[in-house]
């Protein structure tokens, strides 16, 4: 699958907001991630996997078009490289970098701009998954957010479901300046077996309604064609046809999945 943007999120909003993005699109924004030079200035210390804070330049690069478009833009965003993930006893080594990106193109396929951009491509420590970093609303409360039933909550939790995250902690939102609410961490997904595990249990068993059938079925549809062409060069062919099987269930029940005995369904630390 190609670097495209999608036609937008629910309500017609772009995939992307500048305000959030430091004053990019999504087009924009990816060509930067993509393209651009990067400056590793920190890290998050915070995180289990070696997460790299970084600056990202196309001055003197342009957009290989030749018309000098896109060139000086800068940006912001996160660098994680292969080589400093942490060995998982359920996940192969080396594969979530992978899993990252077909999580935001699951998002794109889905219109909701969930994921912020995320490319993979080399960097000064080798492969890695280079994601857009997104400006927070630091006024927000994280823990009112996860109790509320903010819809663009629900939409991440179906999200969740279809990808199915095994760690999405409250860290893992990202309310933006805008108002938007954006997903990151998503290297524990995809898994073949049921894991999910989430703070999002707000609509655990509530029917889904027309929108979400719909866009479930375009999934469907998508994951046996362009998508599911994109995402066999990230995720095995067993991974592949456990997301169909998930898609199919959903649309089967008609509901939200709710929480299984067999797998402990709040992530901890659950922030």
């Amino acid at each position: 699958m190609s670097e495209s943007v999608s036609s937008g999120a629910p309500g017609g909003r772009p995939p992307l907001d500048p305000l959030d993005a430091g004053g990019l699109d999504a087009a924009g924004a990816l060509r930067l991630l993509r393209d651009g030079t990067i400056t590793v200035t920190g890290r998050l210390v915070e995180a289990s996997n070696a997460t790299l804070y970084c600056e990202i330049s196309l001055v003197g690069v342009g957009d290989g078009d030749g018309d000098g478009d896109g060139d000086g833009d800068t940006g912001r965003c996160v660098y994680k490289p292969v080589r400093g993930e942490r060995a998982l006893w359920d996940f192969p080594d080396g594969t979530l970098a992978g899993r990252e990106r077909a999580a935001y193109l699951l998002s794109e396929a889905t219109g909701a701009g969930i994921v912020p951009p995320t490319v993979l491509r080399d960097g000064p420590f080798g492969p890695g998954m280079v994601q857009l970093w997104i400006d927070i609303d630091e006024t927000v409360d994280l823990v009112a957010l996860v109790r509320s039933d903010d819809p663009q909550l629900r939409a991440i939790a179906l999200f969740d479901a279809v990808v199915n995250n095994a760690d999405r902690k409250g860290s893992h939102l990202l309310p933006g300046p805008s108002g938007r609410i954006y997903g990151i961490d998503h290297g524990v997904t995809f898994h073949v077996e049921d894991k999910l595990r989430t703070l999002l249990w707000t609509w655990r068993g509530h029917r889904l309604r027309a929108d979400e059938l719909e866009l479930l079925a375009c999934l469907r549809e998508a994951a046996g064609g362009s998508l599911g062409a994109a995402l066999a060069a990230l995720l095995t062919d067993a991974e592949i046809a456990s997301l169909r099987a998930r898609i199919n269930r959903l649309l089967t029940e008609r509901r939200f999945p709710v929480p299984s005995g067999d797998w402990p369904p709040i992530p901890w630390p659950p922030f």
